[in-house]
């Protein structure tokens, strides 16, 4: 009775741990066939993935936004290179987070991986500027002068919250009084 009772209590907690165990060592799906790059406003991808080329080449890459579904829909760069490594670049970039996918010209998709794009530069300081509202730290209250009335009305609610806090305890301690 007591390991049934142990197992039920136990149980899931090491079934848990032991799928976890198994999900962490598994091989992991990745991109497998793409390498991602990105340099200011530009994102650059390169493959292996696709060897062959036909007629129209070696196939194409699509830069995808977030409202963008489809391959079709990104913008559609076709693959440049050799049968050794085949390349695809996107120029004037705007910032934000894309999906960039690989097509292969047989079909096959070699990989798709997300990108984030950042063309913004680090903003100069003059050494003249000086902030115009001092320093913002602190607890939040740092720079904003509140009233009386908004301490007031907190104290009464910290009191309050404090004094209910104080009830509960007491009458879970003795159940019969009020």
């Amino acid at each position: 009775m007591r390991t049934v009772s142990l197992l039920l209590r136990f149980g899931p907690t090491v079934a848990t741990a032991a799928v976890l165990a198994l999900a962490l060592t598994a091989p992991t799906a990745s991109a497998a066939g793409i390498s991602v790059s990105t340099s200011g406003s530009t994102v650059s991808v390169t493959t292996t993935a696709c060897p062959t080329s036909s007629g129209s080449g070696f196939g194409n890459a699509s830069l995808l936004n977030s409202s963008q579904r489809s391959f079709a829909e990104g913008r559609v760069v076709m693959l440049t290179g050799t049968s050794a490594g085949q390349s695809a670049v996107w120029s004037n970039v705007g910032t934000g987070t894309y999906t960039v996918s690989v097509r292969c010209a047989n079909g096959v998709t070699a990989g798709s991986q997300a990108v984030i794009v950042s063309t913004a530069s680090a903003p100069t300081i003059s050494a003249t500027s000086s902030p115009t509202m001092g320093v913002m730290g602190g607890l939040g209250g740092a720079v904003k002068d509140y009233s009386t009335l908004t301490f007031a009305a907190g104290g009464a609610l910290v009191a309050c919250g404090a004094v209910a806090a104080a009830w509960a305890l007491r009458r879970r301690a003795k159940p019969y009084r009020l």
